[in-house]
């Protein structure tokens, strides 16, 4: 068998790999499609046509007010933490809150920063240890900060709310909380990333995702009985939830042994039979605006992968290893599509690999060269059928994209799939490498931006 001939063959067997993945992950992606798009419809002709629609501004306060405490854990973030908690403390719409900033021993000028932010409402905790640990340690030395506060006559906390350092928060957002934990264990809201301008395509692609992740996924989880992960920051957990975890665990909620402590307390809350519940709810009625927590995400390929490796290896691979397949069939489909990073990123090389060899088998026929691709009758009916899903799951990007961001973004998404394609197949090859040296034992965080100019309330 001569090389060219050889070849042929090696691409179009890697050829044939691929477009079965992809024809596979495609349905997957279709039925989660068809479960939205047929609950949405439902719920208009069921409960839309015989009651208003709700909007944060217009729900009736909690039965008991309480007060909130925002956990928001910092490492070397004097850039952005005092910027952040000045607006933070200007937003926010809420009689009662407190918000604790957890900095460390040795990053002095995090400590200044949050100092500099002159308020009662804020809470300076000290983390008594050369930084970075785990985030997830910042978030128990937090907890423990808050119950030490009550245990010495502060107000008891009703829920415990989660954020970053850059976060640019809704207004309405506390007062959503303190009246959907006495309904819900855990809440969690969409999470908007804002445009960059100067980076439109690896920060953009951010925006894509989280615009179909929260405008539809999160849903679809809800639909099919799936426990809702929480994202780290927009979320609250009612005081009661949080407690248990914190009493089976030592004190400390927050698994220092996961690179994904958040989206970890969501299903382990959910498989413990509390409830959980994705809210996107407008903010006031004739606006398109919803409460959601938006902030910048990396701009630059070396963050964003290093950003997106933590998340594969925390929900993929450890994510795997400690939570294990449980639950019914909606909370099993779920970890199933958490948990197929990479696979699809194995599919997307070998799919590339394939393209490029039948380009260049392409381009020598052309020449002139004697070479003949052969693709058998399955192959091509699979890559028909992979065309059409492939419309179709670019039409739902740029829709989902267009409804949160307008046209300009929509159509910008269709190029930046194959942006975030490369960004997948990096951030799965350094998941796998930190997973096989064991994991980080630090906090791998990306630099952080806090919006130059904020919108008024």
């Amino acid at each position: 068998m001569s090389a060219v001939v050889l070849l042929s063959e090696i691409a179009g067997e890697l050829a044939l790999f691929a477009a079965a993945g992809y024809a596979l992950f495609a349905l997957d992606d279709l039925a989660v499609d068809l479960v939205y798009f047929g609950r949405r419809g439902w719920r208009a002709l069921t409960i839309y046509s015989r009651y208003p629609r709700a909007f944060a501004s217009h729900l009736a306060g909690p039965r008991a007010p309480g007060r909130l405490a925002i956990l928001i854990p910092a490492w070397d973030e004097s850039s952005v933490i005092g910027a952040m908690l000045r607006a933070t403390l200007e937003r926010f719409d809420h009689q009662d809150y407190r918000l604790y900033v957890g900095y460390y021993r040795n990053d002095p000028a995090t400590m200044v920063a949050i100092a500099g932010v002159a308020d009662p409402r804020v809470r300076a905790v000290a983390v008594d240890l050369d930084g970075p640990t785990i985030k997830a340690d910042c978030l128990n030395h937090l907890y423990r900060a808050l119950v030490a506060d009550e245990a010495t006559g502060a107000p008891r906390a009703k829920a415990i709310i989660l954020h970053d350092a850059e976060d640019l928060v809704h207004p309405l957002e506390l007062k959503l909380f303190d009246r959907l934990v006495e309904r819900a264990a855990l809440i969690q809201l969409p999470v908007l990333p804002l445009p960059d301008p100067q980076s439109r395509w690896i920060s953009g692609h951010y925006a894509d995702e989280f615009a179909e992740s929260h405008i539809k996924e999160m849903v679809v989880r809800e639909a099919v009985g799936a426990a809702i992960p929480l994202a780290g920051v927009g979320c609250a957990i009612e005081r009661g939830a949080i407690e248990w975890l914190a009493a089976a665990h030592g004190g400390n909620p927050f698994a220092t042994a996961s690179l994904t402590e958040d989206y970890e307390l969501g299903l382990r809350l959910g498989a413990l039979g509390f409830k959980t519940m994705f809210v996107r709810i407008p903010a006031a009625p004739g606006s398109r605006a919803v409460v959601a927590t938006r902030g910048h995400f990396p701009a630059d390929l070396d963050a964003a992968v290093r950003q997106k490796a933590r998340w594969v290896g925390g929900i993929a691979l450890t994510g795997w290893d400690r939570l294990g397949w449980s639950g019914g069939i909606g909370e099993r489909w779920m970890r199933m599509r958490d948990r197929r990073a990479p696979l699809a990123a194995l599919l997307l090389v070998t799919g590339y690999i394939a393209l490029l060899l039948w380009l260049q088998f392409g381009i020598a026929g052309a020449l002139g060269a004697p070479v003949r691709l052969d693709p058998s009758p399955l192959l091509m009916t699979l890559l028909s059928v992979n065309l059409w899903l492939l419309l179709w799951r670019v039409v739902m990007r740029a829709g989902f994209t267009t409804a949160a961001y307008g046209l300009g973004e929509g159509l910008r998404s269709i190029p930046r799939l194959v942006v975030g394609n490369l960004i997948a197949i990096l951030a799965v090859r350094r998941a796998l490498s930190i997973y096989e040296r064991g994991g980080p034992q630090t906090w791998d965080k990306t630099r952080h931006i806090f919006p130059a100019t904020v919108a008024p309330r």
